[in-house]
Order: C-alpha cells, then structure tokens, then sequence
C-alpha cells in the first residue's frame, strides 16, 4: 500500500482543515487507517483511526471533539476534518495503515504516507 496525504496548510486559529491520504493497492478497504502527527522537538503522536470493516473510529484524548476521520473505501482515500484548530495544533500529519484492528503506536503500522504541513497561527 503507497499512501499520499495532502490539504495541510496555514490557518487562523478557530478555523478548519481537511487533509486527505489516497492509497493506491486493491485491498485499501481492509486496512485500519490512522493519522499520526509531529510537532517540531517532539516525538510522532497518535490523532485518531478507522476501522475497515465497521469504520469504528478512535481519537487521541486531544482532538476528540475537534477531528473528524472518515474513509471512503470507492476512492480508497481517508480524511481528517479539522475544527477549531489550535497553535498547539501544528506539526506535520502522516496517514498510517495496517491490516489489524487500530493501534497508538508508530511500531504498529506497516505503510506510511509522507506527511503534510498544518500550521495553525494565534
């Protein structure tokens, strides 16, 4: 699986963001997919994940009531909706997947895309 993350960018603190990862490979639609983050001088943090089969999804005690992930499994893409983004916010967000149930750890996962900058001014 090769995965792609894109729609990072810089916005106002209080505002939105949609990152999406496209995976290419015929069996997207069995993987769990995640979001890690990194702040600068800080080591690579779970955001939240998605289940394959029931789209059970789990968010890191940080963004929970702030993100939103979602797949569609016809366009073998998943997203991160971002709301009411904060300084502390930013870093570079990678898409993760593996083919068991959802995990925290980095180790866990198989295949990573490349990240995508989000950079949230106050």
């Amino acid at each position: 699986v090769q995965l792609q993350a894109s729609g990072g960018g810089l916005v106002q603190a209080g505002g939105s963001l949609r990152l999406s990862c496209a995976a290419s490979g015929r069996t997207f639609s069995t993987y769990t997919m995640a979001w890690f983050r990194q702040a600068p001088g800080k080591e690579r943090e779970f955001v939240a994940a998605i289940t394959w089969a029931t789209y059970t999804t789990s968010y890191a005690e940080t963004v929970k009531g702030r993100f939103t992930i979602s797949r569609d499994n016809a366009k073998n893409t998943v997203y991160l909706q971002m709301n009411s983004l904060k300084p502390e916010d930013t870093a570079v967000y990678c898409c993760a997947a593996r083919q068991r149930a959802p995990a925290v750890r980095t180790s866990e996962y198989d295949y990573w895309g490349q990240g995508t900058q989000v950079t949230v001014s106050s």
